[in-house]
């Protein structure tokens, strides 16, 4: 008996490491979250209930969740611009990005990686700096004023820069590859003889797109649209410097309340009140959009 005990623990023993292998794999990655996003939010959950002592510098513990209400009372409307903006650009990027990335699968043939390198080209120059480029597209001397004068879209004295629209477009340019890439995949997927049996159904161009191609590479647009609006919506640097003081987003606010204003207890509830919102946001498009395996 005991010889088949210790047999039996021998063959059990290579299963057990087997079983034990993919969390050693994920260790590294847990490890690394643990430590550079669990510990910052917990951190900032616990500053966000606090309140400045009288000698303007330390802060003491005292649960104070009327923060909150007073951070997004104050913020209430760099709040909506927020999400406003945010859902602008990533309308505009699914409405440019969709065509190209159906251009580049379907019909780009063997320039199919040159484009994709283009698209992912912005990537090897610094945000700020292609953020500061469409300061000089958008402004007086820039190809994109005189165009829209010559088509009489604007006014003589109209000016694109420090304004919405200047912020939006920045924001649906900066984002853009986050919406390209996600379709591009979702719609390379799509098995080319699925369309063909579509036409020998009688189906036309339009049909054929509306009815197969647009549900099938629906993942893509999910995700591609989620990449989008999160950072869009939470992003300041656009507003900052392609903005004025009535275009400011909640992440300037934010931005701030940490370092201008030193106000830590509101700066951390208005970023956990901006984070919540965009996870339920998240969620109930998610549900509504029936692919629940993505979250």
């Amino acid at each position: 008996m005991a010889i088949f005990r210790t047999t039996a623990t021998k063959f059990k023993s290579p299963v057990n490491r087997k079983s034990l292998f993919p969390y050693l794999l994920l260790a590294p990655g847990l490890l690394y979250l643990a430590i550079f996003f669990l510990a910052p939010i917990a951190t900032l959950g616990q500053m966000s209930t606090k309140t400045k002592n009288s000698d303007g510098v330390t802060y003491s513990q005292v649960f104070r969740f009327q923060n909150y209400i007073d951070a997004f009372l104050q913020s209430k409307e760099q709040f909506a611009r927020s999400f406003l903006y945010g859902l602008l650009a990533t309308i505009l990027a699914l409405a440019i990005a969709y065509p190209l990335a159906y251009g580049i699968a379907f019909k780009a043939g063997r320039f199919k990686n040159v484009l994709l390198v283009l698209i992912v080209a912005p990537f090897f120059t610094s945000f700020l700096l292609r953020t500061i480029a469409w300061k000089q597209i958008l402004g007086e001397e820039g190809p994109v004023i005189k165009v829209f004068r010559a088509l009489h879209i604007i006014g003589p004295t109209t000016s694109l820069t420090a304004s919405a629209f200047a912020v939006v477009t920045g924001l649906t340019y900066n984002f853009l590859p986050f919406m390209t890439l996600p379709l591009y995949a979702s719609l390379e997927r799509i098995d080319p003889r699925t369309l063909e049996a579509s036409g020998d159904l009688y189906a036309n161009g339009f049909t054929t797109f509306r009815k197969v191609t647009v549900p099938l590479s629906m993942p893509g647009v999910v995700a591609g649209t989620l990449l989008t609006f999160i950072p869009a919506a939470g992003d300041y640097i656009n507003a900052a410097i392609l903005g004025n003081p009535d275009t400011k987003m909640l992440g300037n606010v934010i931005d701030a309340r940490f370092f201008r204003i030193v106000d830590y207890p509101t700066a951390a509830a208005l970023s956990f009140t901006l984070m919540a919102a965009i996870l339920i946001l998240v969620t109930i498009y998610i549900r509504r959009a029936g692919t629940e395996e993505l979250v």
